[in-house]
């Protein structure tokens, strides 16, 4: 499929811009001071008559330590963004009424986070004055339109035995005059990722987009609606008609346990109406999005119970039958965020896949399954590679049907808005010669593809994509970003293993370079072509070193047996791998000096770190963060126990030797390389008392060590000026010990 007119002219434009920026200066590494004036992407949400995109951006201002998130609108065929609003308070989440006369938009300008709406004018791209339509105490979250654009859903946390506004606040002012602090526990998951849970429930409200009182829609409800998440798809969905909602909760008596949340569907027409559960699946379902023509619901189901790394399938249920069917029964891969076309006949979705999260589609009737975007990673003997590869997500089709309005990142660059072209339409203002080429490298592509499809049992029929936003063009056109190559090596098992590597800017192949040496979390996640403020491998690279990143067993887009690679097994196969892949590394790029190498990783990557300190002294230094250092004291201090449960088998008490066969803590009279501990005091993931244990161990055993510790942080470091400390802190370490 060619490209569009409008797309051609839009990216030849865009790409001569970016070369005449270029010109007459020389590309520098990025600093941290460079990350921290990109501007950040947030969700994205597309004009009812196609015509607009509407999106969030989030701006860093290091001096005052703040970020701030602004709407901006650009025309969906690209062209020059402009800012919605002006309140310095800044805005995020905005939504277009189906009926294209509205948004709505969240925000703190007056004190509290409130729901805000303003008239649109499709013609223009402006709204008019901003007004408040919520008041609430408790705030307002996740706001929705209903398909007639009469009424808005939205979340907001309140006490469960409150009928009314005014007593939510009464409590909170109770609360925060009394001069106790103390709290009582009756149960678990008392403290969840970086906050104490309370007594308040998030509950699903109603309310009218001409104001009024909010319908609590769970009213006296003692579990949370939908269920906590750090982020993506929401938890529920109006139904075409706008009769009904389907949303997410788990109802099950032990939360902290427990994966299986369950999709229930709520009539909005009966005031006297009960929720019914439709999912069946003993883990967990998320996601629920009905079909436009309203006969099906699909959702994202996992099999089995406890486990949160399961595959995520996609499901439909057929209403009129009441029947689920796995949409995807033989794609061996996640399936992420998705989308329903505008006919209901195909689901749009994005899976991660090698490195990579290209965007595929199935067709409802047939269950046939087709890649949309290419890959540039594409195995161990390296396949065809083109522009539009990385990791897609937030994905919405545009009202025709035409494209796919989404977001797109690579390691290279921080996430854009894109387009992906779903028709065949070719280009009729080029010269005959130049689409004829064109023609025939698509004809070969195609070919390609569906000859060598990267996943079995899935077609190619890749698309042109096209960009239609530039945050951060300008500063990016300055700076020297070295490609993520792939390569993959044998490891333990006869499996094939994939590592990314990102040379030093400025590289010189005759000079010898020290190794960073980065070790994901998860451990269900990956490396690969994704942007990240936190774990930047362009800026690690940035001071002169080799960045060398494996994906061993556990990792994400390499199937699911590959995922069930690290259950019960996590010293065992993964460290393996990891230590194969540097191997392999060292034996194959010759410019990597294997005397001069730093191992890094937080979370599991922390937990695999302080392994490595017991197990090898190949490192010069070791940099773990938020790490389990203690198996048995991590179960006791942590919140999601179903995590530890499954990983280790059962509970200490159930399995205490798998808890001892792959405790750090247990190998420390082998500890001797120079170790940096990172650890945050709201981090309830992994409790602060781990990398407490673990500086305690490494002074007492003479070890040189140093300990990072922030008060006001979580699992992860967020705030700017923190993320700097963080930054300097860890590569001031490295260079230390590797230079």
């Amino acid at each position: 499929m060619a490209r569009s007119r409008i797309a051609a002219f839009f990216l030849m434009g865009c790409l001569l811009s970016l070369t005449e920026m270029a010109q007459g200066q020389a590309r520098r590494p990025m600093t941290f001071e460079d990350m921290m004036k990109m501007r950040r992407l947030g969700d994205i949400a597309v004009s009812p008559d196609g015509r607009w995109v509407m999106y969030a951006a989030t701006d860093v201002d290091l001096g005052k330590n703040t970020r701030i998130s602004h709407l901006w609108i650009v025309p969906v065929i690209g062209g020059k963004s402009r800012a919605l609003t002006a309140s310095m308070a800044g805005e995020s989440r905005g939504r277009f009424s189906p009926d294209g006369k509205q948004i709505l938009f969240e925000s703190a300008r007056d004190g509290g986070q409130q729901i805000w709406l303003a008239d649109f004018d499709t013609a223009a791209g402006t709204i008019g004055e901003p007004h408040k339509l919520t008041s609430l105490s408790t705030e307002a979250d996740g706001a929705t339109w209903s398909p007639d654009s009469r009424q808005i859903l939205f979340v907001s946390s309140v006490y469960p035995d409150c009928n009314d506004d005014s007593c939510n606040k009464k409590h909170d002012e109770e609360k925060a005059e009394s001069k106790v602090k103390a709290q009582v526990f009756t149960h678990l998951l008392y403290r969840h990722w970086n906050a104490f849970t309370g007594d308040k429930r998030s509950h699903l409200f109603l309310v009218s987009a001409s104001g009024g009182t909010s319908r609590d829609l769970n009213p006296g409800g003692e579990h949370d609606v939908p269920p906590f998440s750090l982020g993506g798809p929401d938890g529920y969905a109006f139904s075409p008609n706008g009769k009904e909602i389907a949303f997410e909760e788990n109802l099950d008596p032990v939360p902290a346990i427990s994966t299986n949340s369950d999709i229930f569907t709520l009539r909005l027409d009966d005031p006297n109406a009960k929720p019914v559960k439709i999912s069946t699946a003993a883990g967990g379902d998320h996601s629920p999005a009905y079909s436009p023509d309203g006969k099906y619901i699909a959702w994202r189901s996992q099999e089995r119970a406890g486990y949160e790394s399961d595959k995520f399938r996609l499901v439909i249920y057929d209403r009129a039958t009441k029947q689920i069917k796995d949409m995807l029964p033989n794609f061996d891969r996640w399936a992420d965020e998705f989308a329903w076309a505008p006919d209901s006949q195909t689901i749009y979705f994005a899976a991660s896949h090698w490195g990579e999260a290209p965007v595929f589609s199935v067709n409802v009737a047939s269950q046939k399954v087709a890649v949309l975007t290419q890959l540039l990673h594409e195995g161990p003997d390296n396949g065809l590679g083109q522009e539009d590869f990385g990791e897609y997500g937030d994905l919405h089709v545009t009202p025709n049907g035409k494209a796919i309005v989404l977001s797109r990142m690579t390691a290279l660059s921080p996430a854009e808005v894109w387009a992906i072209d779903l028709t065949e339409d070719g280009p009729d203002d080029v010269p005959s010669e130049s689409k004829n080429e064109e023609r025939q490298l698509q004809h070969e592509t195609q070919a390609y593809r569906r000859q060598r499809s990267p996943i079995p049992q899935v077609d190619g029929d890749v698309k042109a994509v096209h960009q239609i936003t530039h945050l951060n063009d300008a500063l990016l056109a300055k700076l020297d970003r070295p490609a993520l190559e792939s390569f993959w090596f044998p490891s333990i098992g006869k499996v094939q293993v994939q590592g990314f590597l990102i040379k030093p800017p400025g590289f010189d192949p005759a000079k010898k370079y020290p190794v960073k040496f980065l070790i994901h979390g998860g451990p269900q996640g990956a490396w690969g072509e994704s942007w990240s403020y936190r774990w930047n491998a362009e800026l690690l690279a940035a001071n002169g070193y080799v960045v060398v990143m494996i994906n061993p067993r556990g990792s994400t887009g390499y199937g699911q047996a590959f995922v069930d690679g690290v259950n019960g097994d996590w010293g065992g196969k993964p460290y393996v791998d990891l230590m194969r892949g540097l191997d392999y590394a060292e034996a194959h790029y010759p410019f990597i000096d294997k005397g001069r190498e730093c191992a890094l990783g937080a979370s599991y990557g922390g937990y695999m770190a302080d392994w490595i300190l017991g197990h090898t002294q190949r490192f010069r230094c070791i940099v773990t963060h938020d790490g389990m250092f203690n198996p048995e004291s991590a179960y006791g201090t942590t919140e999601e126990l179903w995590f530890n449960e499954w990983e280790f088998k059962g509970t200490p008490w159930e399995n205490r030797a798998l808890y001892r066969k792959w405790s750090p803590m247990l190998a420390e009279t082998n500890f001797k390389t120079p170790t940096l501990v990172v650890h945050s005091q709201l981090d309830y993931r992994l409790d602060v008392s781990e990398g407490y244990q673990l500086f305690t161990t490494l002074q007492r055993m003479h070890v040189p060590s140093k300990m990072l510790y922030f008060p006001d942080e979580g699992h992860w470091v967020l705030k700017p000026q923190n993320s700097e400390l963080w930054y300097k802190t860890v590569n001031d370490w490295v260079d230390q010990w590797t230079k």
